[in-house]
């Protein structure tokens, strides 16, 4: 597990150099702001069609075979990459196809990773490991988005994709190395396997791969436990969190601050992430409701952020904001990697991997057009509004749903009895 850390911690930073590079690379090549949104969402819509698709490979494939070659795929593309820009070859259709392409492998190294780390803890630690891996992640955002302008301004633009394929190859190298740990989810789902297989026959053991993404979306579907976390997971999303735009407008706005202002607002949000991390590292339970309640808290924070009359509040408001949205979705994602059946797990993380992509790709321009309509002000308060009403609406439905059936019990049971004695 700290051989696997390393290695994300290596790629994270080299994915985070590489991203910050490429959208000052398509202004360069464009001079177009869209352009550059454009090629973001290139890279991100086929996890919206594929996601589902990716996660059944993930299931049905050995899984360290599948994050090696993922890997290794996605350093040929930065490979590729590299070499067009130093030879100058580089065109804007070219790096869109190439955006298309990363985010299609992505659709299958994206869960194979994310369930990789798991099988190197026993299966009560995985919370843990879940914390963990948020924590480098964040530690590598912070470390690419540094090492980018350093990067280019010594070495040029090529170099970031470079170093960025030589983080995905030592990912690569260090795959076959990793040993799942006694008690881990995956060898006890192997085990199930076996014994399910032997009962059912040759038959059971040959399923049609359209049956195999139906049994994913069915099952995230009737799991009334995800289904809570996907709602309060878009609320917030939609409403909330996109902080490097609505801060962004809202410090150099009406707090009247510049570049650099915003700059130590983005290093208080990465710092906050990271102690957020490390708390959700210690959660043994984590479950839908604790994720709610963070989310409403971070709404609230929200609107107290909306209404800052000055960048020092905002700054002392920014820090707990991180925090909570760090610590909720490292919640939120250990209840996804660990409430589905371990078979099923690559599958459930292609679903939620279309659902998000639809958050990703819906959230800021809604967002910017509250904005517009409000004003940065009044689009972090409205938003936070929303979330905390909406969480707040969903859960007395909960309780009333929950104790309803409880009740009527209670009013039947004397009934019951009066005619088990007749």
């Amino acid at each position: 597990m700290r051989w696997w850390s390393v290695a994300n911690f290596v790629s994270n930073a080299g994915t985070w150099m590489q991203l910050t590079v490429q959208n000052l690379l398509v202004l360069q090549i464009t001079g177009s702001a869209a352009a550059t949104g454009l090629s973001m969402s290139v890279q991100a819509a086929p996890a919206l069609l594929m996601s589902v698709l990716g996660g059944a490979a993930v299931d049905r494939w050995p899984r360290k075979l599948t994050a090696a070659v993922s890997q290794a795929l996605l350093a040929v593309i930065a490979f590729t990459t590299a070499t067009l820009v130093a030879l100058d070859r580089l065109d804007m259709t070219t790096l869109m196809v190439l955006a298309a392409v990363t985010g299609m492998v992505a659709t299958v190294d994206n869960p194979a990773c994310a369930l990789l780390g798991n099988d190197l803890v026993p299966a009560e630690d995985v919370p843990s490991a879940i914390g963990v891996g948020a924590l480098v992640f964040n530690a590598g955002r912070l470390a690419g988005a540094a090492l980018a302008g350093v990067t280019v301004g010594f070495l040029g633009t090529a170099a970031a994709y470079f170093a960025n394929g030589f983080s995905f190859l030592f990912v690569t190298a260090v795959i076959p190395f990793l040993r799942p740990a006694a008690g881990a989810v995956r060898q006890a789902a192997v085990r199930q396997a076996a014994v399910r297989q032997a009962a059912v026959g040759r038959a059971a053991r040959r399923p049609a791969s359209g049956t195999s993404v139906r049994e994913g979306l069915a099952f995230f579907a009737r799991r009334p436990r995800l289904l809570a976390l996907a709602g309060v997971t878009g609320i917030s999303a939609v409403f909330g969190r996109n902080y490097g735009l609505t801060l962004a407008v809202l410090v150099t706005g009406p707090l009247a601050g510049g570049a650099g202002a915003f700059g130590t607002v983005s290093t208080v949000l990465a710092s906050g992430g990271i102690v957020g991390a490390v708390l959700g590292a210690r959660l043994r339970r984590p479950s839908v409701r604790l994720v709610g309640a963070l989310a409403a808290t971070g709404a609230l924070l929200q609107i107290a952020a909306g209404l800052s009359p000055s960048l020092a509040m905002l700054v002392v408001l920014v820090l707990p904001m991180a925090v909570v949205e760090s610590v909720s979705d490292t919640a939120g994602t250990a209840v996804l990697q660990t409430d589905p059946p371990a078979h099923l797990r690559g599958r459930v993380l292609g679903v939620w991997g279309s659902i998000g992509t639809v958050w990703s790709l819906g959230g800021p321009p809604a967002l910017g057009l509250l904005m517009e309509l409000a004003g940065p002000r009044g689009a972090l308060i409205t938003g936070g509004a929303v979330i905390a009403l909406s969480l707040a609406s969903g859960h007395l439905l909960h309780r009333r749903r929950v104790t309803t059936p409880v009740a009527l019990t209670k009013d039947a049971a004397p009934q019951e009895a009066l005619q088990t004695a007749a």
